[in-house]
């Protein structure tokens, strides 16, 4: 309906300005306001988006509002719990504690702790001190070395190349001063996890970035030269791309750096894959005897 009287309307406006400037002179400039718009509403009409063909020029207003609609829903609709991945309130935390203020609100509490699904803890009436070694859990059988007395809360897996080097040393300088472990997704050790000495768990996932030969397989030397680091605490196997059934994870190669390249050993000016399924072993007894291997 719009689409049809749009040059009933564009005359219309224009006897409009027209005679507006020949009542107030001072507003002939309104006459290029007209001619523009008139120009984007022909423009509109050819174009092959079907909300600005049937609604010429007012059609813009959607996609102006969906353009602020991240703005929009923050500032205006988003309450304090509702947000996602962070919501506002925990947002808020970490810019207080960054700041170096303090994140305490008085008053009690501003959610519905009776809310199916809120965990709380209540006081105890009887109780007990807790011994501090149940703070770690010892990992390692008889066949270990090395057994590894770990943290029950650790910092789970990121990759360098995921996330930055700065957050890579900020995570392992954490790990470092919280007696805790951080696994470093399958991208391999990179020099921003040495930076502080935090403990490692070091994750190998289907492209054995760290330890791959140049044809992307499995290579015993590397593995164990990275291996015998007093860093690496623990090894961890990631079986297959969980996320990514049957296509694998992809690292762009505009987005490959000379560190991310090095830390994966993987060639510069190429897409970095992780197949969906490792190459050294395909049954749960080569799953075995690879782990028997490392």
């Amino acid at each position: 309906m719009y689409r049809r009287h749009f040059f009933l309307l564009v005359v219309l406006s224009l006897c409009f300005f027209i005679f507006l400037s020949w009542l107030i002179p001072s507003s002939s400039w309104l006459l290029a306001v007209w001619v523009m718009l008139t120009g984007l509403g022909i423009y509109d009409l050819r174009c092959r988006h079907n909300v600005l063909n049937n609604y010429p020029v007012i059609g813009h207003l959607r996609y102006l509002l969906e353009f602020i609609r991240p703005e929009l829903r923050q500032y205006f609709f988003e309450s304090e719990s509702s947000g996602r991945p962070f919501n506002r309130e925990q947002r808020e935390i970490i810019n207080k504690r960054a700041d170096g203020v303090s994140d305490a609100m008085p008053f009690g509490s501003v959610n519905d702790i009776e809310h199916a699904g809120y965990d709380l803890s209540y006081h105890s009436l009887s109780p007990k001190q807790v011994d501090d070694s149940y703070r770690c859990v010892t990992i390692g059988g008889p066949q270990c070395g090395q057994p590894y007395h770990s943290s029950r809360f650790n910092i789970s897996s990121m990759s360098f190349g995921a996330i930055s080097g700065k957050a890579i040393q900020a995570l392992n300088l954490g790990a470092k001063q919280g007696g805790f472990a951080q696994v470093t997704g399958e991208g391999g050790i990179s020099p921003y996890h040495q930076q502080h000495g935090g403990d490692l768990v070091w994750q190998i996932g289907t492209g054995y970035f760290g330890c791959r030969t140049q044809n992307g397989g499995f290579s015993a030397a590397k593995f164990e030269h990275s291996a015998r680091s007093d860093q690496v605490k623990m090894i961890e196997l990631k079986l297959s791309q969980g996320a990514k059934p049957a296509h694998g994870g992809l690292l762009p190669a505009s987005k490959i750096t000379e560190e991310i390249a090095k830390t994966r050993d993987v060639p510069m000016g190429e897409d970095c894959l992780s197949p969906p399924a490792h190459k050294t072993f395909s049954t749960p007894e080569g799953l075995l005897q690879f782990i028997q291997q490392l």
